[in-house]
């Protein structure tokens, strides 16, 4: 059965940084692009990033752009997602998601997600 897990947030301070992990199982990973995207409490699911299935290409959304960076090992079926400076506007539940095919976009389609870590930017 195909699960993604997705593990490393927490609370930090503004400007701290965390890492995210992104555990891939129950299918080929290095076949497919993998997003980051959050939900903030209230809010819409948002878009964060991407990257293709080669790691070749990635994309952000603007508001990470410069701070977040996407990564992979399809090695070992891993995604990551390194953050820092973060500010409080960052808090949200993130999950990894899985696309439809090897090509990362921008467009909010995806295959299924994670149960998503929750991040919180607080003092």
């Amino acid at each position: 059965q195909a699960q993604l897990v997705e593990s490393g947030g927490g609370l930090v301070q503004p400007g701290g940084s965390l890492r995210l992990s992104c555990a891939a199982s129950g299918f080929i990973f290095n076949r497919y692009a993998m997003s980051w995207v959050r939900q903030a409490p209230g809010k819409e699911l948002e878009w964060v990033s991407d990257i293709s299935s080669g790691a070749v290409t990635t994309y952000y959304a603007d508001s990470v752009k410069g701070r977040f960076t996407i990564s992979r090992d399809n090695a070992n079926n891993m995604l990551y997602l390194e953050m820092h400076s973060l500010t409080p506007e960052d808090t949200a539940d993130y999950y990894c998601a899985k696309r439809y095919t090897s090509v990362a976009n921008t467009r909010p389609v995806y295959d299924f997600r994670g149960h998503g870590t929750q991040v919180t930017v607080s003092s």
